[in-house]
């Protein structure tokens, strides 16, 4: 089946136009829900989809009406605090482990407030500073994609197993798992100074690589299934001391969703597992104790930023219209799930934040998290690219996190 683009993908498209379909795409990730279904917070770590919809609006009103529309009011003075996520620059906010308890506003005021907010940014386009409508693009495409692996966690809550929508993993493409030669040397990663970019992929810098070996897909089902008969979750020696204390403190014995019966609990509701598909929601600490036990490694970030630097990121699974989730015949490095590396998300030389809270993005979190590349099924499709830089703390499973594995050459 021919994978349907989606609009905001063709560069053709002028600013203005990239912007309302973005936000026409949230919306109608979130036409499927009711009031309830928007409110629910399943965990700390994760947002309700009202406050998804709310923060991405908030974004524009205060970083480009607020501070650069003179006259502009917001839509209502309390949503500041309500629905700022973690910028101190902008004050006190309320606690990120509650925003389930907000039962008000209602989803339909939050409709409301994206489309007072929408109007009056598209009123006042000429007049704005473009690479902060293009930030909040991008800043709204990841929380698009937050909002489909949010809404998964909260549906996995519910004994009555709801479907949202369509959302299947498909098959690697190969039984066999070969490896590739990679590039050694002297080589540059991170982002050209030409297009859009988020700050933490910046500047562009060179590193040297020893010769190394990376395989040609990812870990599949059927692999993380052989990992568990032979004691993978009860062997010690494979796994880092944090890791060995996080799994047995929480009780971890398969990827997040799994059931014993050989089904999971997807999008698309409880399914059975497809052996061939890559394996989705493992830690670090999980992935990287699986390329211990299969004789291999995690990659470096620049090992698989070097070697998928040629390849077509709009190809493989991603999302393109809300809903429906539809793979590409061919499988490369991007799409279907994002791959753990065993680098640390820290600073390139020569790294800055930009001034002011809007700088209050990447670096700020540039402690403990580890990187993660390429792109998922719930990744709008023209929203990655080589150098992206994808980030988690180790024990985080609930995003469509996978592996690709990778050794000495």
């Amino acid at each position: 089946m021919a994978t349907r683009r989606n609009p905001i993908e063709a560069t053709a498209l002028s600013l203005g136009e990239r912007y309302t379909a973005t936000r026409a795409l949230t919306l109608d990730l979130a036409a499927p829900l009711s009031d309830a279904d928007a409110t629910i917070q399943p965990f700390a770590e994760a947002s309700p989809a009202k406050w998804h919809l709310a923060h991405t609006t908030w974004f524009f009103e205060t970083f480009l009406l607020r501070d650069h529309v003179p006259g502009y009011r917001p839509f209502d003075d309390r949503f500041a605090y309500l629905f700022n996520s973690y910028y101190e620059g902008e004050g006190e906010r309320h606690a990120r482990p509650k925003r389930g308890m907000l039962s008000r506003p209602s989803l339909e005021d939050v409709r409301a407030y994206r489309a007072h907010v929408d109007e009056a940014l598209l009123a006042a386009l000429p007049s704005l500073p473009p690479d902060l409508i293009e930030l909040g693009i991008n800043h709204e495409q990841q929380h698009q994609e937050l909002f489909l692996t949010d809404i998964l966690a909260t549906f996995a809550e519910n004994p009555v197993q709801p479907v949202y929508g369509d959302q299947v993993l498909p098959d690697c493409g190969s039984s066999s798992l070969e490896f590739r030669e990679g590039r050694g040397g002297i080589i540059e990663i991170g982002a050209p100074e030409a297009g859009f970019a988020f700050d933490s992929e910046r500047p562009r810098h060179s590193v040297f690589l020893d010769p190394y070996l990376l395989a040609g897909r990812p870990v599949t089902n059927a692999e993380w299934a052989e990992f568990i008969v032979d004691s993978g979750y009860s062997t010690p020696a494979l796994w880092l001391s944090e890791g060995w204390d996080w799994v047995r403190r929480e009780g971890i014995s398969a990827p997040l969703y799994w059931r014993e019966d050989g089904t999971h609990f997807t999008l698309a509701g409880l399914i059975e597992r497809n052996r061939d598909a890559p394996v989705a929601h493992v830690s670090y600490y999980e992935a990287d104790a699986f390329a211990r036990w299969a004789g291999s490694r995690l990659p470096l970030e620049e090992e698989w930023e070097n070697a998928a630097e040629a390849e077509d990121s709009s190809l493989g699974q991603q999302l393109d219209t809300a809903g429906a989730v539809i793979p590409q015949a061919k499988r490369n490095f991007f799409g279907s799930v994002w791959e753990w590396t065993r680098s640390a998300f820290s600073a390139y030389p020569g790294f800055a934040p930009a001034e002011g809270a809007v700088g209050e993005y990447n670096g700020k979190f540039m402690c403990g998290q580890f990187v993660l590349k390429g792109a998922s099924c719930a990744t709008p499709r023209g929203h990655s690219r080589a150098s992206y830089r994808n980030f988690f703390p180790p024990d985080a499973r609930w995003q469509f996190t996978g592996l690709r594995l990778a050794r000495d050459s």
